[in-house]
């Protein structure tokens, strides 16, 4: 079939916006095996700035990484019975489960600074609190708990769990036994959508931490931010290399989720 120029026209500007987009991001990741950037390729390919970066900031990827599963088992806690009682109850309680909702999505509207600074003047008083990585914690858990319980909320409004949990009743089931046998494998997929969702954005969440950390608690976007500020621009981007290295499979698992939640609704 022959294609028209209507098409060329909008496949030429679909791959303008992909370059404007895909190629600061390779040229950023190019200069971090780079020897000199200013120079150029000719200057050569090396990994050492990769090895100063890991062997500098090491810590802060650790303790990203650890800020990242800490704030997804606890989002995963906290989020999924609290999605269950939205679904339970936003029939006869409606405006009760939409004021909740309203609440939760409130920490993703207001600025990431104004949070943190909100929690420093609630907390900042109590200094051991303050300097530990528990504070980041709840800084990230407010920030992120909203992407956990919507997607677990979505999956449990498009399904039958009324109906199930109706039948599981009425065999005896109490209300644990068919929330964890009933429930929680049904939403599986909104579970795993959203810790992949929590996940990614807690390790690279910058605004909250940047206001939150000390220096002996720096997680991995203010390390890159201090990278970038106080050291060669090779350093920064083979920083934005490894960052790129543990982002870039979270982004493929989180779009394979959701075809496969797609696929599953489908059906």
């Amino acid at each position: 079939m022959k294609r028209s120029s209507h098409f060329y026209l909008q496949l030429a500007f679909t791959l303008l916006v992909c370059a404007f987009l895909i190629v600061p991001v390779l040229l950023s990741m190019l200069a971090g095996v780079t020897e000199n950037f200013f120079v150029g390729m000719s200057s050569g390919f090396t990994l050492r700035w990769v090895a100063q970066v890991w062997e500098m900031y090491q810590p802060t990827i650790w303790r990203s990484i650890f800020i990242a599963l800490a704030c997804l088992v606890v989002t995963a806690v906290v989020g999924v019975p609290l999605a269950y009682m939205l679904a339970r109850y936003k029939g006869g309680n409606s405006r009760i489960a939409r004021a909740i909702e309203e609440l939760l999505m409130m920490p993703v509207a207001v600025p990431g600074l104004a949070t943190a600074l909100a929690l420093i003047m609630a907390y900042g008083q109590f200094r051991a609190f303050r300097a530990s990585l528990l504070f980041i914690l709840v800084g990230h858990v407010l920030f992120t708990l909203p992407f956990m319980v919507r997607p677990v909320l979505a999956v449990m409004q498009s399904s039958q769990l009324a109906l199930l949990e109706e039948a599981a009743a009425s065999l005896g089931a109490g209300m644990m036994r068919r929330f964890f046998g009933i429930v929680i494998p049904n939403v599986m997929s909104g579970i795993l959508a959203g810790a992949l969702m929590v996940v990614t954005l807690s390790i690279g969440e910058f605004n909250i931490t940047w206001m939150l950390h000390t220096p002996l608690t720096m997680t991995l976007p203010v390390g890159l931010a201090d990278a970038y500020a106080s050291m060669r621009l090779e350093v920064g981007s083979a920083y934005t290399l490894i960052f790129f290295f543990m982002i870039i499979p979270l982004l493929i698992g989180m779009q394979w989720v959701t075809q496969a939640t797609r696929k599953r609704a489908s059906l």
